[in-house]
């Protein structure tokens, strides 16, 4: 009986995940160093203190302008030429960018710190949708949804593995910060070693290239069972299916009037997983901790438990998905960042010659990153998957990768300037948007917890 977990297939989605890793490594690499990169940027180019600060935003940010790229070129790549073949590219591609950022300073050049994070983006974008489309691809159906998470956890891992780095006895100073930033080699290194050993994925050799032979011996391989048959009947079966169904575009999803409900609803979700200020926390959360009157030292330790938070979240919520619904998960993870998000503003204002309440600002962040982990983490990007029925589906995943990578970098390039802008007001805006995002999810999201893609449509037809 085949449908287990066996060394092929787990060294396979080990190699593959190590893309979403890249992914929370590289959103959570850039806080720590912030001071000595803007320093970089002032001897490097005699700019005042607001210039820097503006072109440390435009490092932060660029990133999200290569995810835009990285995501709609992932699924080309990976239908042209396999989606083993893709990984491989883009781990390739992910060395070069993080060799860039590497010798940075030694050029003395802050463009290549520019154009490193904007490859290196493109490489994250990329692995996001090329990442999970493997792993989904190879893992056994009844073990789908478990194999699913380990991307949440990669993200989760990369990030803590940052932040720890980032930390001054490691490479967080002033010598070390372009090594930081150069760790990034090492994910994508790992993948191109390992890859070459990984199967293509038996969904892509029989339904793609047509090659049933190679598909039925890598699917031996990965399974670790010669009895393969019901396992490619099914591929066949759903092959049939999809053919008989029209394949939706992009423009074609966006102009259809009768998907256009599932289609907001799933694209207001990604904002909101965005612009409640999520990556706000990931990217300056050293800065933010400051302003809380910590030391830039406790501050970047600190910061070690944001992504330590989010991995424990993307733990607790996988038996909370299946059990409490996507809705209910959603409507309580929103509830909770803008209970917290208040919070944080109180005890920004209250922090001075208070040191409690200095920890109180750490906590109540924390507290706002772990209601983020259970539900705005990870429903946005399943969600529209179960809104949509097989023909129209790609379509509407990509809209929406594209809208979190759009929104994600609108978020990058506006937080210094508004914190210094709005002090300690700084979250309000997120708050609002988190009420308006509440509000929305209340009146408009239907759960999708043990409901067929037929129910859910009908539901939108009446």
């Amino acid at each position: 009986m085949s449908g287990g977990t066996t060394g092929p297939l787990l060294y396979s989605v080990g190699a593959a995940v190590l893309g979403m890793l890249q992914f929370g490594f590289n959103t959570g690499v850039i806080n720590a160093p912030r001071a000595f990169i803007e320093t970089f940027i002032k001897e490097q180019h005699q700019v005042d203190a607001d210039r820097s600060s503006f072109l440390f935003s435009v490092i932060v940010s660029i990133f999200a302008v290569g995810g835009m790229i990285g995501c709609p070129l992932a699924s080309w790549v990976a239908e042209k030429h396999g989606r083993k073949n893709a990984l491989l590219m883009n781990a390739a591609f992910g060395v070069v960018a993080a060799a860039l950022m590497a010798f940075s300073k030694l050029a003395g050049s802050v463009e290549m710190i520019i154009i490193g994070r904007f490859l290196i983006g493109i490489n994250c974008g990329f692995a996001t949708t090329a990442s999970p489309t493997y792993v989904s691809e190879v893992a056994p159906l009844r073990l789908r949804g478990a194999f699913g998470t380990v991307n949440q956890l990669a993200v989760a891992f990369g990030l803590i593995f940052a932040q720890i780095l980032g930390i001054d006895a490691i490479l967080g100073s002033d010598e070390g910060w372009p090594w930081l930033l150069g760790f990034a080699l090492i994910p994508s290194g790992l993948q191109c070693m390992m890859l070459p050993f990984a199967p293509e994925t038996p969904r892509f050799l029989l339904l793609t290239i047509r090659d049933e032979q190679k598909a039925r011996v890598a699917l031996v391989k990965i399974r670790g069972n010669p009895e393969i048959d019901n396992e490619i009947n099914d591929m066949h079966a759903e092959d049939r299916a999809e053919r008989q169904e029209e394949k939706f575009t992009i423009w074609g999803l966006v102009t259809d009037r009768s998907l256009r409900t599932p289609l907001i609803i799933g694209i207001v979700m990604h904002l909101s997983q965005q612009w409640g200020g999520i990556n706000a926390v990931l990217y300056y959360s050293s800065t933010i901790f400051e302003g809380a009157g910590l030391e830039p030292k406790d501050a970047r330790l600190a910061s070690i438990g944001v992504g330590s938070m989010l991995f424990i979240m993307a733990l607790v919520s996988i038996p909370l998905m299946d059990r409490l619904g996507r809705r209910t998960l959603q409507l309580g993870g929103l509830a909770g960042m803008t209970v917290f998000s208040v919070l944080m503003t109180i005890a920004f204002f209250t922090y001075e010659g208070n040191k409690t309440m200095s920890v109180f600002a750490v906590i109540f962040t924390l507290l706002y990153v772990a209601f983020f982990g259970v539900g705005p983490s990870s429903i946005p990007w399943m969600i529209l998957s179960e809104l949509f029925g097989q023909s129209a589906r790609s379509a509407a995943v990509s809209i929406g990768a594209l809208v979190n990578w759009f929104a994600n970098f609108i978020v990058g390039i506006t937080f210094i300037s508004m914190k210094d802008a709005l002090g300690h007001y700084v979250f309000l805006p997120y708050t609002a948007f988190l009420i308006l995002f509440y509000i929305f999810t209340y009146f408009k999201l239907p759960e999708t917890k043990n409901r067929t893609i037929e129910e859910v449509t009908a539901f939108f037809k009446k």
